[in-house]
């Protein structure tokens, strides 16, 4: 092979080694004897061996746990806090040159921020502003990222561990409060069946006739189902008590 093969050899295997395919997702950032120049992709690209270095940067939303971490909440209540934080980098270039190690930056920021967010939050305030909270610890979050070219577009507080002592608190306030409402609910049915049995009461008082009518309905559901059961109506009763008198008048003449 002569010194034309030899040449066409290797400028082959320069073209073949400058050649770098860049998916969609990705970006890459080209470094020209160090210095920045631009980017390139996606599709196929050309790096110059030796004189240029490319680095990938992934443009797609990245999931990262937060780990869980001991917090004090406003009240001085002792939780553990687990969460979830969603980022992405919209500037691969910025990101490549401000930040060394994206994914470790961005942990780092989120725990020291949720840390920070949640204790100026009191344990009733977390339970029950938990997106307000979500909010606050996104937008400082992305605060501190933005300049880096990365954004997080959320953070979210997945797990919320209560010491024993205060999980049993919780649940005594909330059985106590069931009782409250119950009470409440069977006082105001009682109070509602006082009414309706004195609107009752006075119809009865306005037609005897009612009262009569009602014991022959009572008479008529026990009546129903085979018993012993004996009824005095109190019809029956005065009319007794009326034969009772006019007996002890008779004697008595």
């Amino acid at each position: 092979m002569g010194i034309l093969g030899w040449g066409i050899t290797i400028a082959v295997i320069v073209i073949l080694a400058s050649l770098k395919v860049v998916k969609e997702y990705e970006r890459g950032v080209i470094f020209f004897l160090g210095r920045l120049t631009g980017m390139r992709g996606p599709g196929l690209i050309m790096v110059i061996p030796v004189l240029e270095r490319m680095v990938r940067v992934q443009l797609r939303t990245v999931t990262m746990n937060i780990p869980s971490q001991k917090i004090i909440t406003r009240d001085n209540v002792s939780i553990d806090i687990a969460a979830v934080a969603y980022y992405h980098v919209v500037d691969a270039a910025k990101s490549v040159v401000s930040i060394e190690i994206v994914h470790d930056a961005v942990n780092q920021i989120s725990q020291t921020t949720v840390r920070n967010v949640v204790g100026q939050f009191t344990l009733d305030q977390l339970l029950s502003q938990t997106s307000d909270i979500n909010a606050q610890i996104r937008n400082v979050s992305d605060q501190h990222t933005e300049p880096g070219g990365v954004q997080v577009t959320a953070v979210e507080i997945k797990d919320i561990f209560l010491p024993e002592n205060m999980q049993r608190a919780m649940a005594k306030e909330a059985e106590a409060e069931r009782e409250r409402r119950a009470k409440i609910v069977a006082a105001e049915g009682e109070l509602q069946a006082s009414e309706k049995l004195g609107q009752a009461a006075d119809v009865i008082a306005a037609h005897p006739v009612a009262l009569q009518l009602r014991t022959l309905q009572t008479m008529a559901e026990i009546s129903v189902e085979k018993n012993s059961t004996i009824i005095f109506p109190a019809q029956f009763m005065t009319s007794l008590k009326e034969v009772i008198d006019t007996v002890k008048a008779d004697m008595q003449k």
